[in-house]
């Protein structure tokens, strides 16, 4: 398989470039023609006109085509642990999620607002008030669902007025707060975003088990975040669960190779045939692949190949259920929601790992 089609397009990558964006740490890097050089594509320094810049899936790629790496980013470090001040402020809001980091007290902190809000807005696709609101509310919908009083789940989300509160909480869950507190209506599901080797990715989940593992910069991510709401009848806020924390620890294990085994409640959704699709793909061993027509025999139809690709496509929760150990029959590379760059790595970590058992 040619390089080129491991990359995503050369526009998306230069993009990335410019804007620095974490989520495509480890998934290209960008040779500089003028200097001889190779970065990561979050790199500081200046960014160089896209005439002058080469794109590889490999440091070993940059370096058999005559470029060095970068002592400014360090691009053959595999080291990729989110920025210190990203960390600092999670800490700041778990203290004390119920209540407000203001602009003043921030720099009170020695921490300048804009670049808190610019950093959380890369890392996390909000601005680091946005995020603490939502925690807040998250928070407040918790309190509200398990038969709280309105007036006490309003003292505890930073808002000074009832008005206030009434009316953003229903503006982001649908549902004034006395409403879904008569409705009786399940908890709400959890999502965190997990920095991997492969890019930032995206896990939900509820006391269930783990509802969704995505990348996210997949198109279809945001989509299917919406079927989670529709089809369990909840929503979707920023927080801490037991389950979110061991799937950011297991996928942390899998990608340095101690263990590809995991450990972990799943409450995928959807319809029967897709949960037994689901289903049999986790009994592909690691570092192995099957093809369609395997799965197709398993489920007990030898023609349901096209549906076995459908229900591949569909499953929410990657890597965990593995949906890249399927190839075709010829041994060739096929779609894959995460990017067919994506797939290989994953194979190829794989294999690695398991010759060295």
């Amino acid at each position: 398989m040619k390089a080129l089609e491991l990359l995503p397009p050369s526009e998306t990558m230069y993009r990335a470039l410019v804007n620095r964006d974490p989520s495509f740490e480890g998934i290209f890097y960008a040779g500089v023609r003028t200097t001889g050089i190779f970065c990561r594509p979050t790199c500081s320094a200046k960014k160089p006109a896209r005439e002058n810049v080469d794109f590889f899936a490999t440091p070993s790629e940059a370096l058999h085509d005559g470029y060095r790496p970068c002592l400014r980013c360090h691009p053959m470090d595999p080291d990729k642990r989110p920025p210190k001040l990203i960390e600092r402020l999670r800490t700041e809001v778990e203290r004390a999620p119920g209540g407000r980091l203001t602009d003043k007290e921030l720099a009170a902190m020695a921490i300048d607002p804009s670049t808190a809000r610019r950093q959380f807005k890369r890392h996390y696709g909000m601005t680091f008030q946005a995020y603490h609101r939502a925690r807040r509310m998250g928070l407040a919908l918790r309190e509200v669902r398990r038969g709280g009083r309105v007036d006490e789940a309003k003292n505890g989300s930073g808002f000074e007025s009832a008005s206030g509160f009434r009316e953003a909480f229903t503006r982001i869950f649908g549902d004034p707060p006395a409403r879904l507190r008569r409705a009786k209506s399940r908890e709400p599901m959890f999502v965190e975003r997990i920095d991997t080797p492969l890019g930032t990715m995206v896990a939900v989940a509820d006391d269930k088990g783990l509802r969704l593992l995505e990348f996210a910069d997949r198109r279809a991510t945001e989509r299917e975040l919406s079927i989670l709401r529709r089809r369990l009848r909840t929503n979707i806020v920023p927080g801490e669960h037991q389950y979110l924390d061991a799937i950011r620890s297991q996928l942390a294990d899998y990608f340095s190779g101690k263990t590809f085994k995991f450990h972990i409640p799943l409450a995928p959704v959807g319809s029967d045939f897709q949960l037994r699709a689901w289903k049999i793909l986790r009994l592909i061993p690691v570092g192995e692949t099957r093809s369609y027509s395997w799965m197709a025999e398993h489920l007990g139809d030898r023609n349901a190949r096209r549906a076995v690709g459908r229900a591949n496509g569909t499953n929410m929760i990657c890597i965990v259920i593995p949906c890249h150990r399927v190839i075709r029959a010829d041994g060739t590379l096929c779609g894959y929601g995460g990017g067919l760059w994506r797939k290989k790595w994953l194979l190829d970590h794989e294999r690695r790992w398991k010759q060295r058992e």
